[in-house]
């Protein structure tokens, strides 16, 4: 017989299941998002596209909209009843000292480090390897709530100087600053406006990239246009800088200047996108030189420059070498016929190569996971560098004269090990372990592949708590990314790991349109053939179904930037296989991007709207145009930024807003739409713990899951 205690609390119980439940399927009321007329034509086919006001990011109703849609998805994600739970998980979890790898710049050595929680890593140094660190720049000073973020950092080759960059808020946009390496003191030079730029020093200054000075209301929407490339000698301003490169025929290319590690050779790339590029160069020992001289035309290759010897460069390339190839090149003798291979391709493709102490580091990625080779500057093999297991290890490289330097390793379970490594014996030390506050015993990686719809075979890593059992239940976060040619390699995350300390299965699946089988695997994913992207994406989740690992309505599917396009189209595509879809800072618009900022560079990935042959298929797939009214669709938690600046927010705005239209469903369409934060890049600790804490709580409750 139960006592009255026992009977009201079981009432209790039920009671709120059901009120939970009840809850789960209110209708939301959306703001009213009002529709225009707009309709433009592309080859004869008209296209409206109602929501075009929303990409005015300075206009007063937009800035209103922005507000409503933040209260509601607010006012969703407060009621979600473990939503501070996960918060007060992720901060445990991610309060634990974070290093870098140190590098030598004269008698210092520097690293980064983060004590825990602080929003940006500060950069400290030391004299030696065994010296007293102390504070070199701090950027956490810089904003009150750590919004300003340390960008590319560069040493003369004196070591008496450091040029700096710091963005403020996410954005592309970046300030530079020099300060006196002894002192720590700043000197008065200070340049602004510079984007998509290195800093390369030559004597007594640097090469830099930068656009003229935007229009304030189009500083973060408006297309980039003229990169230039300047020359900044020390102790003068900006305005007296010297012009070194501008195409003014060509508005849509960038360019950009990096000089070998003796100075002799500076190197000037020019692109006409994300893909192809073709280089220049000066020989400042040669007199008679007095204008970058074309070694490697454009731009149907990816040459870079690794570094020189003596009067010859070492490059690495594609050309005739989908996997890449290292060879030397004379810049007075460039044709191909006359290039010397030092390093052959391999089945395997050639991810990079590095230098240090006289010798070739040979980056290989075998399946997606990093293998490293010494060789002598002839290319001769002299030995494997052999790492713990399947993961990601970078850093290999130091300067000429160097005998040792460092270098990270890193999985999807384990945070990243820092290693020493002696050139001479070839020899790896454990430097530095993580002291992370929670046991990475517990998980493991398996790698799987499967067959996606056109018979390739594509590879998927699963990372889970040990002792899973396949009965088709298990939570998954299905992750991508799928494009120009970058690879989604091992790589640990506090927040991923703690999905997997909830009981779910964090799966990344190894896309086409990236680089982990070379340029074939590339470009089996790019313009008219994206569409294999999202087959190999839905073909993951329909492989994880059909071995018992799960099911549709326990899949969450997550991407960002060319990823959030792959949720985008995978959720208009298949809305029937995702529970739960989390498109962030995404590519939705397939038709208008290039019409913003730096979008123009992506044409040579997906193609343009406006050529009546590449039209056809970005229509097909473009997320925003394959929004079906009368559709269920998934759960869906849109993220964006306020201050991004290369996938315009604007994406994310018309594609909330026409989901919230469509949708018939019980799912929540919502967007979070974060102030003062970009695409990502420099966003501090606390808006990332915030933000993880939102997209976690919302993918649990949605796939009935419990904390």
């Amino acid at each position: 017989m139960k006592s009255f205690y026992q009977i009201s609390f079981l009432i209790f119980i039920l009671m709120s299941m059901t009120l939970g439940a009840a809850a789960q399927k209110t209708a939301i009321t959306y703001p009213l998002t009002k529709t225009t007329d707009t309709v433009d034509e592309y080859n004869g086919h008209k296209v409206p596209d109602p929501y075009r006001w929303l990409e005015n990011d300075h206009a007063e109703d937009t800035k209103a909209w922005v507000i409503e849609q933040n209260k509601v998805t607010r006012d969703y994600l407060d009621k979600i009843p473990f939503r501070d739970k996960i918060k007060a998980r992720l901060e445990e979890m991610m309060n634990y000292p974070k290093y870098g790898a140190p590098f030598r710049e004269g008698k210092y050595y520097y690293f980064y480090k983060n004590d825990g929680l602080q929003n940006q890593s500060v950069l400290y140094r030391q004299v030696g390897i065994t010296g007293t660190p102390e504070v070199f720049i701090d950027p956490n000073k810089l904003s009150e709530k750590g919004t300003v973020a340390l960008g590319n950092l560069s040493f003369s080759k004196d070591s008496k100087h450091a040029a700096y960059l710091i963005a403020k808020a996410g954005s592309d946009w970046q300030e530079c600053f020099v300060m006196d390496v002894e002192t720590k003191q700043l000197l008065p030079d200070h340049l602004d406006w510079i984007k998509f730029s290195g800093i390369s020093w030559q004597g007594d200054g640097f090469y830099y990239s930068r656009y003229d000075t935007p229009d304030e209301k189009a500083r973060l929407s408006g297309k980039n246009e003229f990169h230039k490339v300047y020359y900044h000698k020390l102790g003068t301003t900006q305005e007296k800088d010297q012009l070194v490169y501008v195409d003014k025929e060509h508005p849509l290319r960038n360019a950009g200047v990096g000089v070998t590690e003796d100075e002799r050779f500076p190197v000037l790339v020019t692109t006409e996108g994300t893909s192809g590029n073709q280089l220049a160069v000066r020989d400042l020992k040669d007199a008679a030189q007095q204008d970058f001289q074309v070694v490697v035309p454009g731009f149907k290759y990816d040459p870079s420059v690794v570094d020189n010897v003596g009067d010859k460069l070492l490059v690495l390339t594609n050309e005739d070498a989908p996997n890449y190839k290292l060879v030397l090149i004379d810049p007075k003798n460039p044709a191909k016929e006359n290039w010397q291979t030092i390093i052959p391709e391999k089945p395997e493709v050639l991810n990079s190569v590095g230098t240090g102490g006289g010798k070739l580091f040979a980056s290989y990625l075998k399946d997606a996971s990093t293998k490293i080779y010494q060789y002598d500057v002839t290319g001769k093999l002299e030995h494997e560098i052999k790492l713990p297991g399947i993961g990601t290890a970078g850093g290999f490289g130091g300067k000429k004269e160097d005998q040792t330097f460092f270098y990270t390793y890193t999985s999807f379970v384990a945070p990243a090990t820092i290693y020493q490594y002696q050139i001479p014996s070839g020899k790896s030390d454990v430097y530095k372990r993580p002291e992370a506050k929670f046991d990475v015993e517990q998980f493991e990686t398996r790698q799987v592949f499967f067959t996606s719809k056109d018979g390739t075979k594509v590879p998927m890593f699963l990372s889970y708590k040990k002792g899973l059992k396949l009965d088709g239940n298990t939570p998954v976060l299905l992750y991508g990314y799928g494009g120009f040619n970058i690879p989604q390699t091992p790589g640990f995350s506090v927040s991923n790991l703690f999905f997997m300390e909830q009981g779910g299965i964090y799966a990344v699946v190894n896309l086409r349109g990236g680089s982990e089988y070379g340029e074939s695997w590339h470009k089996a994913g790019m313009k008219e053939k994206k569409q294999n992207v999202f087959d190999d994406f839905i073909g993951a989740a329909e492989y994880l179904i059909k071995e018992k690992y799960t099911n549709p309505s326990k899949i969450a599917i997550r991407g960002g930037s060319n990823g959030g396009l792959l949720v985008g189209a995978c959720m208009t595509q298949r809305p029937d296989l995702f529970k739960v879809a989390l498109p962030a800072v995404g590519v939705l618009d397939m038709l208008r991007y290039q019409k913003f900022t730096i979008g123009w560079a992506w044409v040579v990935e997906y193609g343009s709207s406006e050529k009546a042959d590449e039209f056809p298929y970005l229509f097909k797939y473009s997320p925003l145009h394959n929004i079906r009214k009368g559709t269920s669709y998934p759960a869906t938690l849109i993220t964006t930024g306020d201050h991004d600046d290369r996938v315009v927010p604007a994406h994310s705005f018309k594609f909330a807003a026409a989901l919230q239209a469509a949708n018939a469903g019980p799912n929540p369409m919502l967007i979070r739409i974060e102030t003062q934060a970009g695409h990502g890049a420099g966003k501090p600790t606390s808006k990332v713990i915030d933000e993880a804490a939102d997209v976690w709580a919302f993918t649990m409750f949605n796939l009935g899951m419990k904390m």
